[in-house]
Protein backbone atom coordinates (compact mmCIF):
# COMPACT_ATOMS: atom_id res chain seq x y z
CA UNK A 1 0.00 0.00 0.00
CA UNK A 2 2.81 2.44 0.80
CA UNK A 3 4.19 1.94 -2.70
CA UNK A 4 0.85 3.02 -4.13
CA UNK A 5 0.89 6.26 -2.16
CA UNK A 6 4.44 7.04 -3.23
CA UNK A 7 3.66 6.28 -6.88
CA UNK A 8 0.39 8.24 -6.79
CA UNK A 9 2.12 11.35 -5.47
CA UNK A 10 4.39 11.49 -8.54
CA UNK A 11 1.59 12.07 -11.04
CA UNK A 12 -1.96 13.30 -11.12
CA UNK A 13 -4.53 10.64 -10.35
CA UNK A 14 -7.73 10.21 -12.31
CA UNK A 15 -11.10 11.12 -10.84
CA UNK A 16 -13.53 8.17 -10.87
CA UNK A 17 -17.17 8.67 -11.87
CA UNK A 18 -19.84 5.98 -12.07
CA UNK A 19 -22.64 5.70 -14.59
CA UNK A 20 -25.93 6.43 -12.82
CA UNK A 21 -27.27 2.87 -13.32
CA UNK A 22 -24.17 1.03 -12.16
CA UNK A 23 -25.09 0.88 -8.46
CA UNK A 24 -28.70 -0.18 -9.00
CA UNK A 25 -28.49 -2.42 -12.07
CA UNK A 26 -24.97 -3.90 -12.24
CA UNK A 27 -23.55 -4.27 -8.75
CA UNK A 28 -26.50 -6.20 -7.26
CA UNK A 29 -26.06 -8.93 -9.92
CA UNK A 30 -22.35 -9.49 -9.21
CA UNK A 31 -20.99 -12.26 -6.99
CA UNK A 32 -20.21 -11.04 -3.46
CA UNK A 33 -16.48 -11.33 -4.13
CA UNK A 34 -16.62 -8.87 -7.06
CA UNK A 35 -18.84 -6.43 -5.19
CA UNK A 36 -16.31 -6.43 -2.36
CA UNK A 37 -13.43 -5.92 -4.82
CA UNK A 38 -15.16 -3.09 -6.70
CA UNK A 39 -13.46 -0.40 -4.60
CA UNK A 40 -10.07 -1.97 -5.38
CA UNK A 41 -10.77 -1.82 -9.12
CA UNK A 42 -11.63 1.86 -8.73
CA UNK A 43 -8.31 2.47 -6.98
CA UNK A 44 -6.43 0.73 -9.79
CA UNK A 45 -8.18 2.88 -12.42
CA UNK A 46 -7.54 6.01 -10.38
CA UNK A 47 -3.79 5.38 -10.52
CA UNK A 48 -3.43 4.30 -14.16
CA UNK A 49 -6.42 3.26 -16.29
CA UNK A 50 -4.12 2.16 -19.12
CA UNK A 51 -1.79 -0.25 -17.31
CA UNK A 52 -4.27 -1.35 -14.58
CA UNK A 53 -1.46 -2.61 -12.30
CA UNK A 54 -1.14 -5.96 -14.06
CA UNK A 55 -4.85 -6.75 -14.22
CA UNK A 56 -5.65 -7.72 -17.83
CA UNK A 57 -7.36 -4.93 -19.76
CA UNK A 58 -7.81 -3.97 -23.39
CA UNK A 59 -9.09 -1.31 -25.77
CA UNK A 60 -12.52 -1.93 -27.26
CA UNK A 61 -13.57 -1.58 -30.88
CA UNK A 62 -16.70 -1.05 -32.92
CA UNK A 63 -19.58 0.56 -31.03
CA UNK A 64 -17.38 0.84 -27.95
CA UNK A 65 -14.39 2.48 -29.59
CA UNK A 66 -12.63 4.82 -27.12
CA UNK A 67 -13.65 2.52 -24.24
CA UNK A 68 -11.59 -0.05 -22.34
CA UNK A 69 -12.42 -3.14 -20.31
CA UNK A 70 -10.82 -4.87 -17.36
CA UNK A 71 -10.95 -8.66 -17.72
CA UNK A 72 -11.96 -10.52 -14.55
CA UNK A 73 -12.44 -14.25 -14.05
CA UNK A 74 -14.48 -15.21 -11.00
CA UNK A 75 -16.36 -18.36 -10.01
CA UNK A 76 -15.80 -19.98 -13.42
CA UNK A 77 -17.35 -16.92 -15.06
CA UNK A 78 -15.92 -14.17 -17.22
CA UNK A 79 -16.70 -10.58 -16.17
CA UNK A 80 -15.88 -7.18 -17.64
CA UNK A 81 -15.66 -3.72 -16.09
CA UNK A 82 -16.15 -1.30 -19.00
CA UNK A 83 -14.89 2.27 -18.71
CA UNK A 84 -13.93 5.34 -20.67
CA UNK A 85 -10.95 7.62 -20.03
CA UNK A 86 -11.20 11.41 -20.40
CA UNK A 87 -7.84 13.17 -20.46
CA UNK A 88 -9.45 16.58 -20.94
CA UNK A 89 -10.95 18.85 -19.85
CA UNK A 90 -9.16 18.81 -16.55
CA UNK A 91 -9.38 17.03 -14.18
CA UNK A 92 -8.54 13.74 -15.87
CA UNK A 93 -11.26 11.21 -15.16
CA UNK A 94 -12.43 7.66 -15.72
CA UNK A 95 -16.12 6.92 -16.06
CA UNK A 96 -17.09 3.36 -15.21
CA UNK A 97 -19.92 2.50 -17.60
CA UNK A 98 -20.83 -1.10 -16.72
CA UNK A 99 -19.70 -4.10 -14.69
CA UNK A 100 -21.10 -7.55 -15.25
CA UNK A 101 -20.83 -10.88 -16.97
CA UNK A 102 -18.94 -10.66 -20.26
CA UNK A 103 -21.76 -10.20 -22.79
CA UNK A 104 -24.10 -8.31 -20.44
CA UNK A 105 -21.39 -5.79 -19.53
CA UNK A 106 -20.79 -4.99 -23.20
CA UNK A 107 -24.52 -4.79 -24.01
CA UNK A 108 -25.14 -2.37 -21.14
CA UNK A 109 -22.11 -0.29 -22.06
CA UNK A 110 -23.44 0.15 -25.61
CA UNK A 111 -26.83 1.27 -24.24
CA UNK A 112 -25.26 3.72 -21.76
CA UNK A 113 -22.52 5.38 -23.78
Amino acid sequence: MLGWKREASKKQMYRITLHQDLQTEDLPLLPDELREDFIQYQRVLKLDPYKTRGIPSHDLRGDLKKHRAIEIDCNAGSYRLVYRIYESPSPKRVQIISFGEHDLAYERAKERK
